[in-house]
């Protein structure tokens, strides 16, 4: 296990043909981020998508930026929140993007978290019949996950990211000292989707971040560049393979099935975030590994350890002012997931840390008797 981490900045490319991309991470960018998108993008007019919390941290930076590497721009403002992603505010987004007379030619801005940056991307795809756009994420979660790979999209009633597109960023700018700003239970929400990597694939990295994690959570700069640079070139690397989800990019949601379904139950109204749910998830999707006798026993303590250690949940039952869910209500919605083939669930199992596989024939009795403990032990504490 490598225990020295020297990383301050990394250039990292999504390999895809013509529309591969740069992700660049370092401190910092956001003052130089008008001159990277004007050297590597030309001088294009810019519409900014942001929320309240960030604009209101950040976004006069970003306009300086801009308007010194002399791009003109516009901004909308949306309130935060996941409540954000669904039908009414992308319309009404859409028609002020119009409204701004914004081009095909132009370029959108997804400045935010995962949110911002789903819903840009999803009114870049569709707006004049696709626009390009460049991702600014601003939270631990979207810089290691959701503004990579081109996905997009938003909420429904019936699940999370039900409606979107493929559309890839022509640009992704990462400055890792916004995250001083994000409040510790975000950036541990994001941590979640950190360790996700390692449990993949990279056992290493798993190790190092448990000798590391809580350094990354401290702010330790270099820690911190590291964890990013190593989920973004994991992440690189599967988009390049499987692009649109037709195999091994799915690995990607280990933890997700759970983890959507309870973020639907919670109704995303703020006491479940989304890296919360992915943690108590990817342990579920480890202790059913476990029941099927597929993993080794001990991965799932292991695990749930960590996340313990560094605050996040890893219970139902850990989930705040909820009463739990009835087992059927889960079941029910997983059955929505955007995973589900020829009507049967497609699950990411493993068989240790670091070694998942993609299962269509998680018995659907087992399943649910898992779910069912899971509910029943929420509801007794």
């Amino acid at each position: 296990m490598t225990s020295k981490v020297s990383e301050s900045q990394a250039s990292i490319c999504v390999e895809l043909g013509e529309r591969s991309y740069d992700i660049e991470i370092a401190g910092g960018l956001l003052q130089r981020a008008g001159e990277m998108i004007s050297t590597r993008l030309g001088k294009r007019r810019c519409a900014i998508l942001t929320d309240e919390n960030v604009a209101a941290l950040h976004l006069e930076k970003l306009h300086q930026s801009l308007t010194e590497a002399g791009l003109s721009h516009g901004t909308i403002v949306l309130p935060p929140g996941e409540a954000t992603k669904n039908f009414t505010p992308l319309a009404k987004a859409c028609q002020e993007l119009l409204q701004m007379e914004i081009e095909r030619g132009d370029l959108i801005i997804a400045f935010g978290g995962g949110v911002i940056g789903d819903f840009a991307g999803f009114a870049a795809s569709i707006l004049r019949r696709g626009m390009s756009f460049v991702q600014i994420p601003t939270t631990l979660l979207s810089q290691v996950d959701s503004s990579v790979g081109g996905k997009t999209g938003i909420n429904t009633a019936q699940g999370k990211n039900l409606v979107g597109t493929f559309h890839q960023p022509s640009l992704v700018l990462i400055d890792s000292d916004v995250l001083d700003t994000l409040p510790a239970r975000e950036l541990r929400a994001g941590y979640a989707e950190v360790v996700k990597y390692g449990l993949i694939d990279d056992p290493v990295f798993f190790s190092w971040l448990e000798e590391f994690g809580e350094r990354i959570l401290a702010g330790d700069v270099q820690a911190r560049t590291h964890a990013i640079a190593t989920s973004c070139r994991a992440k690189a690397r599967i988009v390049a393979q499987d692009e649109r989800e037709s195999g091994v990019r799915a690995l990607l949601n280990l933890g997700h099935t759970f983890g959507h379904a309870l973020e639907a139950w919670a109704g995303y109204d703020g006491s479940l975030l989304h890296g919360e749910a992915i943690s108590i998830g990817m342990v579920m999707a480890f202790e059913l590994s476990q029941n099927l006798g597929y993993c080794e026993a001990g991965a799932a303590s292991r695990i749930e350890q960590h996340f313990k250690s560094v605050g996040l949940p890893t219970r139902i039952a850990d989930i705040a002012g909820q009463s739990g869910p009835h087992a059927d209500e889960l079941l029910k919605t997983m059955a929505q997931d955007k995973k589900v083939k020829n009507g049967k669930l497609v699950f990411i199992m493993t068989r240790n840390i670091g070694e998942s596989f993609i299962d269509s024939e998680v018995p659907m009795e087992a399943l649910a008797t898992y779910v069912q403990s899971q509910c029943s032990a929420s509801t007794s504490t």
